[in-house]
C-alpha cells in the first residue's frame, strides 16, 4: 500500500468500501510496475555488468583469434626457412649459419652510411643509390610509356601498327640492351638507367592500352554526342577508367625494375646494392650477400606495399544496386 494512502487512512478506523476500492487499485498498480518495466527490456541492474563483460570477452577473443590467424603462416613460414636454412649451414660449412648471420648484420647496420672512400660505403648508401637509377629510369618509362598507352589503345590504327613492335621488343632479356646503352650512352651510369627504362616501359603501355580499350562503348558515344574532343575523352573520361589498369602496369613496372637493377649494377659497378653483392662475392664474404639478399627483398616488398596501398587508394568499386 502506498505510504500517502495509508498516512491517509486513520488506523483506528475502519475503511470505507470506496476507500478499499482506492487502497485495492493502488496495490495492484505498485506490484505490477516492476514486472511491466521488466517485460520493457530493461534488465535489471545486476545484469547489466555481466552482460557487458560477456560482450568484451568476445570482442576481445575474436581480434586476437584474427591476430593469430594473421600472424601465425607468416612466422610458421619463416621459421621453416629458418631450419631449412640451418640444415644446409651444418652440411655445408661454406655456408654462414642463420646465428652468424644475424651477428655480421647487426654488425653492419650500426652505421649503415659510413664512406671510406668510392668503393667502401654502408650498405644504406648502396641501397640510395640504386633507387636513385631505379626512380630515373622509371619515371622516363612513365613520361613515355603512359600516353604511348593511351594513344595505343585509342586509336585502333596505331594498336595494329605498335603491337607487333611490342610482341618482338617485350620478351627480350633486360641485361641484353645493356651493351647497347653502353655503346650509346658511353657511361655505366646512363647505361644502367637505359637498362631499367627499356624494362619498366612493357607493363605500362600494355596496361594502359588493355585500360583504354576496355572503356564501355557507351561512354565514347556519349562523348561524340557531346562533341568533346580528344583532351576531354582522356581526362573525363579515359584516365578515370584506366587509372586502375595504369597502377597496375606500375607496380608490374617497378617490380622489374627492381629486379633488373641488382643484376645490372652486378655488370656496370659503380656504387648500388649490385655492385655491393658482387664486391662482396669477390671477397667471399658469403654473410654479406646473404644479408644483401634479404635487403633487396626487404626494399623490394616496400615498393609493392607502397603502389599496392595506391593502388587501393585510387580504385573504386561499382555500386551494386
Amino acid at each position: 500500500m502506498p505510504a500517502a494512502l495509508r498516512e491517509s487512512v486513520s488506523p483506528l478506523t475502519t475503511p470505507t468500501p470506496a476507500e478499499r476500492k482506492v487502497l485495492s487499485i493502488h496495490e495492484h498498480m505498485a506490484r505490477s510496475l516492476p514486472v511491466a518495466v521488466a517485460a520493457a527490456g530493461s534488465p535489471p541492474a545486476a545484469a547489466v555488468p555481466a552482460a557487458a563483460k560477456r560482450d568484451l570477452a568476445a570482442v576481445w577473443q575474436q581480434r586476437f583469434g584474427a591476430l593469430v590467424q594473421n600472424l601465425l603462416p607468416p612466422v610458421l613460414g619463416f621459421g621453416l626457412l629458418l631450419v631449412l636454412w640451418s640444415i644446409v649451414a651444418q652440411s655445408n660449412p661454406a655456408i654462414p649459419s642463420p646465428q652468424e648471420t644475424w651477428v655480421q648484420a647487426q654488425e653492419i647496420f650500426r652505421d649503415p652510411f659510413y664512406r671510406n672512400g668510392p668503393n667502401d660505403q654502408g650498405v644504406g648508401w648502396n641501397v640510395l643509390a640504386s633507387l636513385q637509377r631505379v626512380s630515373i629510369g622509371f619515371g622516363l618509362a612513365a613520361l613515355v610509356g603512359i600516353p604511348l598507352g593511351f594513344v595505343i589503345g585509342r586509336f585502333d590504327f596505331l594498336s595494329r601498327m605498335f603491337n607487333p613492335l611490342i610482341s618482338l621488343l617485350r620478351p627480350v632479356s633486360p641485361l641484353a640492351w645493356l651493351p647497347i646503352g653502353l655503346l650509346v650512352f658511353k657511361g655505366a651510369n646512363p647505361a644502367a638507367i637505359w637498362t631499367i627504362f627499356i624494362c619498366s616501359i612493357w607493363p605500362m603501355v600494355i596496361n594502359t592500352a588493355v585500360g583504354v580499350q576496355r572503356v564501355p562503348q557507351d561512354y565514347m558515344n556519349v562523348a561524340r554526342v557531346l562533341n568533346l574532343s580528344e583532351w576531354k575523352i582522356a581526362t573525363t573520361i579515359l584516365f578515370p577508367a584506366v587509372l586502375p589498369y595504369m597502377l597496375t602496369g606500375v607496380r608490374l613496372a617497378v617490380g622489374t625494375a627492381w629486379l633488373v637493377i641488382v643484376a645490372a649494377e652486378m655488370l656496370t659497378g659503380g656504387v648500388g646494392i649490385g655492385f655491393w653483392v658482387w664486391d662482396e662475392w669477390n671477397n667471399l664474404n658469403v654473410k654479406n650477400i646473404i644479408i644483401a639478399i634479404f635487403v633487396i627483398g626487404v626494399v623490394g616488398l616496400l615498393l609493392e606495399w607502397a603502389l599496392i596501398r595506391l593502388a587501393t587508394a585510387f580504385t573504386f568499386e561499382e555500386v551494386k544496386a
